[in-house]
């Protein structure tokens, strides 16, 4: 397949410097994990790559067809590189490890990041949806996303009574604010499903026992390995659609694939997605 954007993603990096769950080590590695390309008859196509060491970074790589989808005709390609791996994490969370119901509130922890974050959780149903995160200036920009209200790591009480916690944070953050969030609960015998999708913060939390004991909370995590790849395969074509449509905020920036040294060391922190072009 001719490659025609590639997105620099945290899961990138991770795989590349071997700190990511699901590295073997093995070298060489063409890094990337998905991306947008040209198959032979002219199709444009979003793919995933992310078992394999034939990465997206590259002018060609050889894809699974079956973990494919065709896209419509005119898309642009840099948007949906940008957009569908940090979607896909949220997406598959709320559709995949729980049963979200209509009207549930959902508290979003790391809230700021790119693509998507509240706009899936409202797609889904919920009811209210708080955006949490410590840039209280990026937070302002997700009520017009759709978000109900935000809040800081300090304001957390004021999010208490939601009944679903995603967590892109996790590390000492997260251990603080579960104890924030459970202390001042309403009802603490009323369900809580904490989601654990990434640690931008941390591998680890020190989870007090209190906090399992005292209240009707329940953890679960997202990722390779507790959602099968059919899974992620399957929704694949709804959440391609759902990009192609406009459906997620994309901040997505393009640079030619030979800058990729400078972009790898320059763009953490950032909040436009780094996407590689030929």
């Amino acid at each position: 397949m001719e490659v025609l954007a590639a997105g620099l993603h945290p899961r990138v990096r991770s795989q590349a410097d071997g700190s990511h769950y699901t590295t073997t080590g093995e070298l060489p590695l063409v890094p990337g994990i998905d991306g947008v390309v040209r198959d032979p008859k002219g199709r444009i196509r979003y793919t995933v790559l992310d078992d394999t060491r034939l990465g997206t970074m590259a002018e060609r790589t050889v894809i699974d067809l079956d973990r494919s989808v065709v896209l419509p005709s005119g898309i642009d390609p840099v948007q949906v590189a940008a957009a569908m791996n940090p979607a896909m994490s949220s997406w598959v969370a709320l559709r995949r490890r729980i049963d979200l119901r209509r009207g549930q509130g959902v508290l979003v922890l790391g809230a700021t990041g790119n693509a998507g974050r509240i706009q899936v959780a409202k797609r889904f149903g919920a009811g209210r949806v708080v955006a949490a995160g410590r840039d209280t200036g990026r937070l302002a920009g997700l009520h017009a996303l759709g978000a109900d209200a935000t809040c800081t790591f300090d304001e957390l009480a004021r999010a208490a009574d939601v009944d679903v916690v995603i967590d892109y944070v996790w590390g000492e953050p997260t251990a603080r604010a579960m104890v924030d969030l459970l202390s001042a609960r309403t009802d603490r015998s009323a369900p809580l499903t904490w989601i654990e999708v990434g640690s931008v913060a941390g591998p680890e939390a020190a989870v007090p026992s209190a906090a399992l004991r005292s209240a009707r909370l329940q953890l679960v995590g997202s990722g390779i390995g507790s959602v099968p790849g059919r899974d992620f395969v399957k929704e694949l074509p709804r959440l391609a659609s759902a990009v192609a449509d406009g459906a997620f905020d994309v901040r997505a920036r393009a640079v030619p694939l030979a800058e990729v040294e400078q972009a790898w060391t320059a763009t953490a922190g950032l909040a436009d997605r780094i996407v590689f072009v030929p």
